[in-house]
């Protein structure tokens, strides 16, 4: 069964995910922002947890300022989609202002693709390419639970920004409604900022995702 926990940090109020098989105790962390690692470091000795790694949706400074002192701090894998990995190597190059700190290099554990599955216990999360907010941006979706983690591609009511570079307005909807509006309406999507939705209220009411339209 699938036990999800939630924090909202750094400064631009980023979510971050702390996803468990609470029949194993195996967990993982989904995206990483500025001041989460003590707080992932906290709920997991609370749960007596087993994490087994970091999970980045996309490789945005502020969903991934903390994944170097994570995954020192568990021994674990940091993964991403090839195409953003670029951005964790030198991560102070490609914040697009400069910032009033130092942003650490993230060791790469491994990549995630198109189509794979990843385990966590008894979960299977299955891997949707979403790019457009960035090249390489993805989605985790357990089907059993209806849970998407969606990172920043879709929003309550909002869709990702698309004038970063690695941003593209047209491929960004065409992702979304190709691996995310694909999905029945009661899968509640968990975003990178803002509060959780479902695929069908933001297929029925989202306006940058309604027939005909185009907002950017």
């Amino acid at each position: 069964m699938l036990h999800l926990e939630t924090v909202v940090a750094g400064p631009v109020e980023t979510n971050a995910y702390l996803v468990a098989d609470s029949d194993s105790g195996d967990c993982v962390m989904i995206d990483a922002p500025m001041d989460s690692a003590e707080w992932f470091a906290d709920r997991i000795a609370a749960g007596k947890l087993r994490p087994v790694a970091l999970w980045l949706t996309h490789s945005h400074w502020d969903h991934t300022a903390d994944a170097a002192a994570i995954c020192a701090l568990f021994g674990i894998p940091a993964l991403v989609h090839p195409l953003d990995a670029y951005r964790l190597s030198d991560p102070n190059a490609h914040t697009v202002f400069p910032l009033p700190f130092v942003l650490e290099a993230v060791p790469i554990g491994g990549y995630v693709h198109h189509g794979d599955v990843l385990a966590v216990g008894g979960l299977r999360f299955e891997v949707r390419h979403v790019p457009g907010h960035t090249e390489g941006s993805v989605a985790f979706v357990e089907h059993n639970a209806r849970a998407v983690f969606c990172g920043d591609a879709l929003f309550a009511g909002s869709i990702g920004r698309t004038d970063l570079p690695g941003g593209d307005y047209e491929q960004l909807i065409a992702s979304i409604h190709r691996e995310l509006l694909s999905l029945p309406d009661d899968y509640v999507c968990y975003p990178g900022h803002m509060e959780p939705t479902t695929i069908g209220r933001e297929r029925r009411t989202n306006p940058f995702l309604q027939p005909g339209v185009s907002l950017w």
